[in-house]
């Protein structure tokens, strides 16, 4: 009879034993997906100034995209529940970069003309200052000023232009999903 009040009480310690182990078990699970959910957050938090920074401004995308590579790298997990969370990679997916491209190839054919009419109005007032002066050398000599003046301005905006278009074209390449 002592005997197996001894093996029922053995019994008794290893089902609570194996009870607290089992909660135990359960709480640490518990912390880990609320540990990967602040992480997500603190993510989600991270990175969503680079998205709306890059939808006021597409070279914004340029200084940002890295950061969200480096996050992706080091928080694959906590990222995948973010791009579920949004419906595609977040924070920029293939849509977001496209769209930048497209406001940056505006806003550059905005500049562009805006550009072309300034210099356009400043010669044309120095023609017909030019025409009234009679061909005065001095006038002349600001006319041609002016025409460098527009190459420059016109070269150096450009290679700005082609060269984040470049960095927008290649980043919307390897965002495109797998046909």
């Amino acid at each position: 009879m002592a005997l197996a009040l001894v093996a029922a009480g053995v019994l008794g310690v290893a089902a609570v034993l194996v009870w607290a182990a089992l909660r135990m078990s359960a709480a640490v699970g518990q912390l880990r997906e609320d540990a990967a959910r602040q992480r997500s957050l603190q993510l989600l938090a991270l990175l969503t100034p680079g998205r709306v920074a890059a939808r006021e401004d597409p070279k914004a995308l340029l200084a940002w995209q890295p950061v969200a590579g480096l996050a992706r790298r080091l928080y694959p997990e906590e990222c995948a529940a973010l791009d579920r969370a949004a419906g595609s990679t977040f924070p920029f997916g293939a849509e977001e970069i496209q769209a930048a491209h497209a406001r940056w190839t505006s806003a550059w054919l905005a500049w562009e003309a805006a550009h072309d009419a300034e210099y356009r109005a400043r010669a044309a007032a120095l023609e017909e200052e030019l025409r009234r002066a009679g061909g005065g050398e001095g006038v002349r000599a600001r006319l041609e000023a002016v025409g460098r003046e527009r190459l420059a301005r016109y070269q150096q905006q450009y290679e700005e232009y082609t060269k984040v278009s470049r960095v927008l074209r290649t980043l919307a390449e390897e965002t495109k999903p797998a046909q």
